[in-house]
């Protein structure tokens, strides 16, 4: 393995430890055991996705060039792009890049045009209302409805909202995350089963 390899590995495994869920090792990737019991995904596209996250991490690094600040996330094989390009052309060449990787079957691509430098204030700003969104979702009571079936990442104050779930758990994620103070926008990118 490469060195890249072993720290993605390893912060991959950190994060499953500090989150209380046991590592499952499947394929050389890290997926949690209590993440994956309560996933509409099953254990294979959990791994694909992490897989997804990475290999268009490394693609992006090495073929865009710098001045870039870039989230990949991927839900189910969809695939969120958040953060800055320096210009135009790198946004869409960093779409393309994405929607070159097997197995991808959507992209989302609300990179904005501008400098890479978030204050650390932006950024905290950003996680702090990501688990503010999180945390409520629990109040939500809809039968079945597993808030941590809902994928929560949040950009500049605007929340993006992924997962396998049906209307009326999007729809109720949706407007509760819609309450929490600071929250600008909520874009949902649902997958919706029956």
């Amino acid at each position: 393995m490469k060195s890249w390899q072993l720290k993605v590995m390893g912060v991959l495994l950190a994060m499953l430890l500090i989150s209380g869920c046991a590592p499952l090792l499947l394929g050389g990737a890290a997926v949690g055991v209590g993440v994956a019991a309560h996933d509409r995904r099953t254990t294979g596209t959990l791994v694909d996705d992490q897989s997804i996250e990475v290999k268009i991490h490394n693609a992006l690094n090495r073929q865009l060039p710098p001045g870039n600040r870039i989230g990949v996330t991927s839900y189910n094989a969809a695939v969120l792009l958040t953060g800055i390009t320096a210009s135009e052309a790198t946004r869409q060449q960093a779409e393309m890049i994405a929607r070159g990787i097997t197995p991808v079957k959507e992209v989302y691509n609300e990179l904005a045009v501008g400098s890479s430098k978030t204050s650390f204030s932006a950024q905290s700003n950003d996680s702090l209302l990501t688990t503010r969104v999180k945390a409520i979702l629990f109040k939500i009571r809809i039968q079945d409805f597993d808030p941590t079936r809902v994928k929560v990442v949040t950009e500049g104050g605007v929340v993006y909202l992924m997962g396998l779930v049906r209307k009326n758990e999007a729809d109720a994620a949706a407007n509760t995350a819609s309450q929490v103070s600071g929250v600008k926008q909520v874009v949902t990118l649902f997958e919706y089963i029956n």
